[in-house]
């Protein structure tokens, strides 16, 4: 299978179909026939395309003299073509062109040609938005970010450390596993990892993760005897603030699709209850696959929504993870398509996280503790929700933590990709000191 080619048919099911660009290429890669090196060039296609779309289209509109005439196909191709161009250094230019123009129809092959051998002779003077008359039209044509996402980081964060965000989720980041240490410790993995001859490094600040560079989920050994699971070191520091240990019963309140709950449940050496609580039905069998595989027996699931009150849960858990839904954009790395959702369509989350938290709270006993993360930068998802609740909820107070090197402030823990190398990441930890009145 020509991997070029593979990876236009997944982008017209991306961009036709609305298919999550992760999930289409590990679909893909199931039953493609790919050496290692292939596999690599698909993926890395597919996923820059996706993340650089507002960058090439520039470039695009730049060098068609009519560029809202250019078909739908016509323009992914050049997009792929363009991508191998601009942001690939070991791919000779004549064979991106040449196999990117083999992609083509005839009746489009001359143009698409004629586009890319016109960038190789004009890319040096292709006007770009000039950062000081328009400093975020400049940010969302440099990194490939909307501009009204560009205005709320830059709200945030201030113009050059957005920037600075932006330039890490538009990097290729490893892939982190947790290792299941009821089955192998970190270091003998380790030892696996050196005999298969696999790029590898320990996360910093979580004491179970390995991170994973230059290869595939399908290269890692021990994958079907349950040696490990995928979970970003941010994740695996959440879980390490929940403190779990043997014995607990815990609630993930909005589970899907597990991995915390396996981190927790690994944490209590398999021993005492996980109740893994998802609104949607069809996603807990991901949870019940991946604990079978883990060798895990004491994780159950449950369809709930986490906004109705359950009376049988009243003050029974030692530990709450309140992991909510969120805009997703500590993820974008990831996930590049997050970066073109209508922003406008998170401004209801905030009243959905508030609702979560101020039910599920009641659920943990006096003396527990109740985690709330997402992943997610804003302040109106994080420190403005838990501060908050804090205020309508004097039974509960903040409590520090530290994981590795690094230390919470005010119960409150903020990971971003550009200071810890690690999703875009948010955790608090609180604990129940009496009854409500």
């Amino acid at each position: 299978m020509n991997p070029r080619k593979l990876a236009f048919e997944v982008l017209q099911k991306i961009y036709a179909g609305g298919q999550y660009s992760n999930i289409a290429v590990d679909k893909a890669l199931g039953t493609a026939e790919l050496n290692e090196n292939d596999r690599g060039l698909f993926t890395a296609l597919v996923m820059g395309v996706v993340e650089r779309e507002i960058t090439l289209d520039h470039v695009i509109n730049a060098l068609a003299d009519q560029p809202s005439k250019i078909e739908f196909d016509a323009r992914l191709i050049l997009r792929l073509g363009l991508y191998q161009l601009m942001f690939f250094d070991r791919i000779p230019e004549y064979a991106a062109i040449n196999e990117t123009v083999d992609l083509c129809p005839r009746r489009t092959k001359g143009f698409v040609n004629a586009i890319l051998r016109s960038y190789l002779r004009k890319k040096d003077g292709i006007p770009y938005p000039d950062k000081d008359k328009e400093p975020i039209k400049h940010l969302s044509v440099k990194h490939s970010f909307p501009e009204l996402l560009c205005e709320r980081f830059v709200q945030q964060f201030g113009y050059e450390r957005a920037s600075d965000i932006f330039e890490r989720y538009n990097m290729t980041p490893p892939m982190t596993i947790r290792i299941n240490t009821q089955k192998i410790s970190r270091n003998d993995y380790a030892l696996l990892l050196d005999g298969a001859g696999l790029k590898y490094e320990f996360a910093k600040n979580a004491p179970n993760g390995i991170k994973i560079f230059g290869s595939s989920y399908s290269a890692l050994p021990g994958s079907d005897e349950g040696l490990f699971f995928v979970q970003d070191e941010a994740s695996q520091i959440c879980v390490e603030a929940m403190s779990t240990k043997a014995g607990d019963f815990v609630i993930d309140s909005c589970s899907c699709p597990g991995s915390k709950s396996f981190g927790a449940a690994i944490n209590m050496q398999n021993t005492g209850k996980i109740l893994s609580c998802d609104l949607h039905e069809s996603k807990l069998s991901l949870v019940d696959r991946g604990a079978q595989r883990l060798g895990i027996d004491i994780i159950s699931t449950r369809r709930a929504d986490a906004r109705t009150f359950d009376v049988s849960l009243y003050e029974s858990a030692d530990v709450l993870l309140c992991d909510v839904p969120c805009s997703g954009f500590g993820v974008v790395a990831k996930k590049p398509e997050i970066r073109y959702k209508d922003i406008s369509q998170t401004d209801r989350l905030p009243q959905i996280q508030t609702d979560i938290l101020d039910n599920v709270c009641k659920y943990v006993k006096v003396g527990g503790v109740l985690i709330y993360s997402t992943c997610t930068v804003f302040d109106c998802e994080n420190e403005d929700i838990v501060r908050q609740f804090l205020e309508r909820h004097p039974e509960y107070v903040a409590e520090d933590f530290c994981v590795g090197d690094i230390r919470s402030t005010d119960g409150m823990l903020r990971l971003s990709p550009d200071i810890h190398g690690t999703d875009g990441f948010f955790v608090s930890k609180m604990r129940k000191i009496n009854r409500e009145d």
